[in-house]
């Protein structure tokens, strides 16, 4: 309903400041020229709301006004209550939650409250897995710690084939997915995800750090999440080639003869092919196996992987 929506901007716009419309519009799943009317109804409903202009610009609500947030619905109460606290996985997050959720039991209405009380005895959390496979959440509260303060974060990291390393990184968000929970953070190489899990000796720095301009942990772990899957999907690639390279493409992939289009080549490059490689992961394994032998194309996103591998080993090896 259109009045459901009108409240749900007016809510978000006095949660979160300054946002465009284009990030109400994802937010509600509408679109922009809907948001637009929506904010002109409140503005003629005289609701405050100031259009910004520019890189930065936005919608915001006037500074200093506030509007009282209704009561909850019987809906709203339900899907609150079914995200337990227990559902953390970790005794003291755990606890400050359930903490916050008392509170809020004990403002209620009287009728509310009595309905929150009979929903709570009726649902059970238990946030540990089958043969002890649940998640390790020892780290969390103090990788919670870094994002909130924006403040660098030392740890321990384990991968998933065992080895460990020393982490210094910028933190910028969490994420839960399932009842495992990632830090998205940024490195000297650049972003990154690490499962808290796999974390020990986390630690909160002293030294803070500039969070990216306009970064949006919502938008980059969608499309992380998608890079992640595409990797087991097969891939077409537009490869430039030498003779030799070439040949040996022929010999172990699918390809097919193809033109230039707009790409300039250098003169080495006898070829042009469309190599169909059964995921991202394999095309990234011939395409540095080959080294420049080959020249990437298109996809955008592998050639410039592949161009950042190239640079980051020609500068070990000025170093070394």
């Amino acid at each position: 309903m259109k009045s459901d929506r009108l409240l749900s901007v007016l809510l978000l716009l006095q949660a979160r400041g300054r946002v465009s419309e284009r990030e109400l519009a994802e937010e509600l799943e509408v679109s922009q020229r809907t948001i637009h009317r929506d904010l002109e109804a409140l503005s003629a409903s005289r609701v405050p709301v100031v259009a910004l202009r520019g890189s930065q610009g936005g919608w915001e609500l006037a500074k200093g006004w506030r509007t009282q947030v209704p009561g909850l619905d019987e809906a709203e109460l339900r899907a609150l209550l079914m995200a337990q606290p227990r559902a953390l996985g970790n005794s003291r997050l755990a606890a400050a939650a359930e903490s916050a959720l008392n509170k809020l039991m004990a403002a209620m209405p009287g009728n509310l409250q009595e309905q929150a009380i009979a929903m709570r005895e009726r649902l059970h959390v238990d946030a540990r897995g089958w043969r002890g496979t649940g998640e390790d959440l020892s780290m969390l509260a103090t990788v919670q710690d870094a994002v909130a303060r924006e403040r660098k974060l030392t740890f321990e990291y384990t991968k998933a084939n065992g080895e460990s390393s020393l982490r210094t990184v910028d933190p910028l968000g969490l994420v839960a997915k399932g009842m495992s929970w990632y830090l998205v953070a940024r490195d000297p190489k650049g972003m990154r995800t690490f499962r808290v899990s796999r974390m020990r000796a986390a630690a909160v720095q002293a030294a803070g750090f500039r969070r990216p301009a306009r970064f949006d942990l919502a938008s980059h772990w969608k499309k992380s999440v998608a890079d992640f899957e595409n990797q087991g999907k097969p891939l077409t690639v537009l490869i430039a080639a030498t003779p030799g390279a070439a040949r040996q493409l022929k010999e172990w992939c699918a390809t097919r003869a193809a033109s230039a289009g707009r790409h300039m080549l250098q003169q080495r490059f006898t070829e042009i092919l469309e190599v169909e490689f059964e995921s991202e992961q394999a095309a990234r394994f011939f395409a540095m196996g080959f080294a420049t032998g080959v020249e990437v194309l298109e996809p955008a996103p592998l050639r410039d992987w592949v161009q950042s591998e190239a640079r980051s080993v020609a500068g070990l090896a000025t170093t070394a």
